[in-house]
């Protein structure tokens, strides 16, 4: 009853997932034909006037007139190249799937170089932009910023372990890949919504609402996905774990005491902070409780591998509000920032940087592994080196008492 279950749930959400690209892409490809050609078609703009205002699109194009002005250009290849690996990324979950071998490595090489290219377009923005300066101001920028690092090092990584052979790495990468390129179109859902759950809220505001949850949401979904497409329940070469049990009580600790710092800190700026603190806390709770029950779902059933990789996955969850409250203070002294914008960086990158860590933590528990399946199959075909056998007692004895012997 699970399997067919869970399989029904994993074709819910990839095709959940393709609408979305499908309907983001065109979206993504004409957002910034506006800001170049005043008048210009844009669809994004046209559904968000009639999902939410009118006024709160001319807010979100004035507030961004500034910043992509400078970089137009480059903007413009970003947003267009986006478009296009929304379309491509489908293709290269459904090719894999599917065992569509050559359409899978045709589609995976135009989707690696074009996050190549779109990425470049984004860093042009990112360094000619002041993060003060930047849409929606510093904490928008240091997200993007760490966003844009995850995506090229997570396909950088990703099309590594295809080189290598190592398929179910590959996998993993890519789907992160694809989930920190996802905070995108689920970005501009949350302007369609979070308007009706907080009226009267800046588009800043707005943002700054949704990137507290959106690298925990991203991440969380690019494990989903990968556990769901990796049925084994055993590594070859795989024994023990990383994670015992006074390693999972110590994050645990690390992690209570790091949320309650966050949650003191968003206390004290008022009922701004209380509704940035919610945003944060909720989705968290939810990543954690279903991670916490899938790995206690896998030990009851003995299966070692997801067992292992939903707890490392675990731990690196509980770091994440402890990496968060010491990046504040060293983002304030650092950059200069304010305690709140500071706090908002700090968190929104967090789970992110702390995902991205636990796949890290996975590939090298898998190459381990191997590498010592290797090495005990070296040892085992080793020849051995021939054995001169001792005289026996007896022949020792009737050399010594031969005629020849006693002369």
């Amino acid at each position: 009853m699970g399997r067919p279950t869970s399989t029904r749930r994993g074709r819910v959400a990839a095709l959940a997932v393709t609408v979305v690209c499908l309907a983001y892409a065109p979206i993504a490809a004409t957002e910034l034909w506006p800001y170049a050609s005043p008048g210009a078609p844009a669809i994004g703009e046209w559904l968000l006037g009639r999902s939410v205002s009118p006024e709160f699109v001319a807010e979100a194009v004035r507030d961004r007139m500034g910043p992509y002005t400078r970089s137009l250009a480059p903007l413009i290849v970003h947003s267009v190249l986006g478009g296009l690996l929304m379309l491509l990324g489908p293709v290269q979950l459904l090719s894999a799937v599917r065992r569509r071998i050559r359409l899978h490595r045709i589609a995976g090489t135009v989707f690696a170089v074009t996050v190549y290219v779109s990425m470049a377009g984004a860093a042009l923005y990112l360094v000619r932009t002041p993060p003060e300066q930047a849409f929606s101001g510093a904490a928008f920028w240091i997200v993007l910023a760490t966003i844009l690092a995850g995506t090229v090092g997570s396909v950088t990584l990703g099309v590594l372990a295809a080189v290598r052979g190592l398929p179910d790495l590959h996998q993993r990468w890519m789907l992160l890949c694809y989930g920190f390129l996802m905070t995108a179109p689920l970005l501009r859902l949350e302007w369609g919504f979070l308007p009706a759950l907080y009226p009267g809220l800046s588009i800043q505001d707005i943002n700054r609402v949704a990137i507290m949850h959106l690298g925990s949401l991203v991440s969380f979904g690019a494990l989903l996905a990968s556990r769901a497409l990796d049925r084994r329940t055993t590594v070859p070469g795989l024994s023990g774990t990383w994670c015992p049990r006074p390693v999972l009580v110590a994050v645990h600790l690390a992690g209570a005491a790091g949320l309650t710092w966050i949650t003191v800190a968003f206390l004290d700026q008022g009922s701004g902070g209380r509704r940035l603190l919610l945003g944060y806390v909720v989705p968290y709770a939810a990543t954690y409780a279903v991670i916490a029950v899938r790995a206690a779902r896998a030990r009851a059933r003995g299966a070692d591998w997801p067992h292992e990789e939903w707890r490392l996955h675990l731990a690196a969850l509980c770091l994440a509000p402890a990496f968060s409250a010491v990046a504040v203070p060293v983002l304030e002294r650092s950059m200069g920032l304010g305690r709140l914008t500071a706090l908002i960086a700090g968190v929104g990158i967090g789970c992110g940087m702390l995902a991205y860590a636990a796949v890290t933590v996975v590939s090298l528990r898998v190459l381990y592994g191997r590498e010592l399946l290797k090495r005990q199959r070296a040892l085992a075909e080793r020849p051995t080196a021939p054995v001169t056998p001792a005289p026996d007692a007896v022949s020792v004895a009737a050399t010594s008492t031969s005629p020849e012997g006693d002369r």
